[in-house]
């Protein structure tokens, strides 16, 4: 009878145990000012369903969050050609000793005013940061956002209030296809 129970555990439970921890856990990390990126970091969240994901702004997220993900996707909005202070202060406090982050998955994306404002060279460099720390990164899955995901807020004809649905809807195609390659890699 005992044996039987065990037996039964080992079916039930234990496969549900291992299905907890096979979903990828993906940190979806940003600052933003007015809006706009936290838009699109809502977007890359939405991609990202159905891995266990985590959204937090670079104020609310520690390193134990960075070290307890599978994959960290950073969006920042376009600070003169560069990467808002606030998510490379973020960034800065990565640990790099022993390598803690290597083989991780990242991605980027980010929002910018205008067309060629920068939001391409804002997207390198939050990947050149990640390839530093060893992780692999990922970009978008079409070759128009080869480097994640970005928006433009302020040029015509895609200034408005809001981030144009087409630029949310390539943010969660980053998303999803930052979780799909972390779920492989996690096998």
């Amino acid at each position: 009878m005992k044996k039987q129970i065990y037996f039964l555990l080992f079916l039930f439970i234990l496969p549900a145990t291992l299905a907890v921890h096979a979903q990828p856990r993906v940190l979806v990390v940003y600052y933003s000012q007015t809006g706009n990126t936290k838009a699109m970091a809502e977007a890359v969240a939405r991609g990202a369903k159905p891995a266990t994901v985590i959204l937090k702004t670079v104020s609310e997220a520690t390193v134990a969050d960075v070290l307890a993900a599978d994959a960290i996707i950073v969006g920042s909005p376009v600070h003169n050609a560069n990467v808002a202070p606030e998510v490379q202060a973020f960034i800065n406090r990565w640990p790099f000793e022993g390598s803690p982050l290597k083989g991780k998955i990242g991605a980027a994306f980010v929002t910018g005013g205008g067309i060629s404002a920068g939001e391409e060279l804002v997207q390198v460099n939050i990947l050149h940061s990640m390839l530093v720390f060893g992780m692999v990164v990922v970009g978008g899955p079409e070759w128009s956002g080869a480097f994640g995901a970005s928006a433009i807020t302020a040029e015509p004809p895609f200034g408005s209030k809001t981030v144009d649905d087409r630029f949310l809807k390539k943010a969660e195609a980053l998303g999803k296809r930052v979780a799909e390659i972390t779920a492989r890699m996690k096998r």
